[in-house]
């Protein structure tokens, strides 16, 4: 659905305007530009929004947390697992977020693609438009890896709405903080690998585009360059993840305490954007370990800048092993809405999980799940801290992975054993005459036996070993037992369902039903008027 399919020829022409010749300068009374505006998928969410009713809807905060790669069979299995911990039988259960008032299904697909991914995803959910698998906030009219097609085709996200009209901003997740779903609330590449200068290629360098963690530390002054009158920005309060490489110089003196590799850093045109950060805010807290973390005054800190890893955040049930320990997402989703929540504007704030998808990734439904339990955790944590009359929470995931619930195991069945059947006490056999697991996946690295280890990134240590497994004598609940899988492959796959959207406060409504992903941005944008808002600040003098 490229603009020269479905736009007219005069609306056509607007894509090629410069982005920095914003609507603001052509006098125009919003500050999206008019070719977001225009496309297709834009429209069509936004029309959709408005047909469900926002008059009366006020939000002064909103919260989106995404679950990546968390689909519906990941809620169930999850579910099931929380409630057989608590000593139930774990069907009954629930997490947080099945307690939500509202619930619709989100359409997944990218724009070129059937089965997606997170960039193109979380681009949709914070700009209101579909786009490209592995590009980040541009739409659709964009050349994965050609750093010319950018210009002219970046979004506006609800983060940049929210800092324009003068909110708090705050964005957290257990992947590194580059990773394409955070990354898709502030950057705009044509890449999402080019986390930094040594992932690109000398020609998007040459071509004048930034990597995205430098576009993370120069979030406000690469947004005031693009809106010049937008005088509430002041840059992004709460930054926390992992992904700490990415901004350190390829030198070992630049190592941090807590360094895993004898280089940490990876970059190589010298640049410490740590200390880079820390010179634009003197008054920030730079952090890189739970010790650091808290010290945090929620009550007295403007800004965080927390990187507490070298790449992504430990998985939650192998967290006790990090070198200098780090925060868990409920401590830092509850850290965030606690220094947020000092601006009397309201803030906006975007909470990922991102090592559910790697726990998929590596199929261990063990540590996916368990990451799962702590991410509701950390949604419940965040309804208990907030003013639910003026707070808009949505609940979602990207996208969903090849993994079942499958067979016909009693209930209560432990829900990473192998099947029992009603009526049974012995593991149900195959007509190969093998017992098999409830829970699997169609393709990935397959079968794993690796005792009490609880980093599922373990398995990338050995070759691929798919196909079915005598399980005899198999502990599967084990924290290092993978589940079998049917095609080899290096990773685990995304897959192409629904996912689900939850929903609860002002504007919770609007996710009801079978939607585009970019309804999302919509309901936020609606329920909060963070463009009616951002447009007042902006003339405000």
């Amino acid at each position: 659905m490229k603009k020269s399919a479905m736009l007219i020829a005069g609306v056509l022409a607007t894509s090629s305007i410069a982005f920095t010749a914003s609507a603001e300068s052509r006098g125009s009374k919003s500050i999206i530009p008019d070719y977001q505006k225009s496309n297709q998928w834009y429209m069509d969410a936004k029309s959709v929004v408005k047909r469900k009713g926002t008059s009366g809807i006020k939000a002064k905060n909103v919260i989106l947390f995404v679950g990546d790669g968390m689909g519906v069979s990941t809620v169930t299995a999850a579910r099931i697992l929380e409630g057989q911990l608590k000593g139930m039988m774990g069907e009954e259960n629930d997490l947080a977020m099945d307690l939500f008032p509202y619930t619709g299904l989100a359409k997944t697909y990218n724009v070129d693609a059937q089965t997606p991914d997170s960039a193109g995803t979380m681009t949709a959910m914070m700009s209101g438009v579909k786009t490209d698998v592995g590009v980040i906030g541009v739409d659709e009219d964009i050349v994965r890896g050609d750093c010319s097609t950018v210009a002219g085709n970046e979004l506006v996200t609800a983060l940049e709405l929210a800092e324009i009209a003068g909110k708090s901003t705050g964005i957290l997740s257990t992947a590194r903080i580059t990773h394409a779903t955070p990354a898709a609330t502030y950057a705009k590449s044509a890449d999402r690998n080019w986390e930094d200068i040594s992932d690109m290629p000398a020609d998007a360098i040459d071509g004048g585009c930034e990597d995205i963690a430098s576009q993370l530390v120069n979030f406000e002054s690469n947004l005031r360059q693009r809106f010049p009158n937008a005088r509430n920005v002041d840059g992004i309060e709460v930054v926390m993840g992992g992904g700490r490489r990415h901004f350190l110089p390829k030198d070992a003196d630049y190592n941090s305490p807590d360094a895993s590799s004898s280089v940490e850093g990876d970059r190589t045109d010298g640049r410490d954007l740590v200390s880079e950060w820390q010179n634009a805010y003197p008054y920030g807290e730079y952090v890189y370990d739970q010790a650091g973390f808290d010290s945090i005054d929620a009550n007295t800190t403007s800004k965080i800048f927390a990187l507490f890893n070298e790449s992504h955040m430990q998985y939650e049930a192998d967290r006790g092993n990090d070198i200098a320990g780090e925060p868990s997402i409920v401590e830092m989703t509850t850290k965030a809405i606690d220094v947020l929540d000092n601006n009397p504007n309201g803030y906006f704030l975007s909470v990922e999980s991102g090592r559910i998808d790697h726990g998929h990734h590596a199929g261990s439904a063990f540590n996916a799940l368990t990451d799962t339990i702590a991410f509701s955790d950390a949604v419940k944590a965040a309804v208990e801290a907030s003013d639910m009359s003026e707070t808009l929470i949505i609940v979602t995931a990207d996208h969903s992975h090849v993994f079942t619930i499958a067979g016909y195991p009693k209930r209560g069945n432990p829900i990473l054993g192998k099947v029992v059947s009603p009526g049974n006490e012995e593991p149900s056999l195959a007509s190969d005459g093998l017992p098999y697991t409830t829970l699997g996946y169609s393709n990935g690295r397959g079968f794993r036996d690796l005792g009490d280890e609880t980093n599922a990134d373990a398995t990338y240590g050995y070759s691929a070993d798919a196909g079915r497994k005598d399980l005899v004598g198999v502990d599967t609940q084990s924290s290092g037992y993978h589940q079998e899988a049917l095609v080899p492959l290096s990773s685990e796959t995304h897959a192409g369902e629904d996912v689900a959207i939850y929903g609860q406060g002002p504007g919770a409504k609007l996710i009801s039903g079978t939607n585009e992903q970019s309804i999302i941005f919509h309901a936020m944008n609606e329920a909060a008027k963070l463009e009616k808002k951002a447009v007042s600040a902006m003339k405000r003098r």
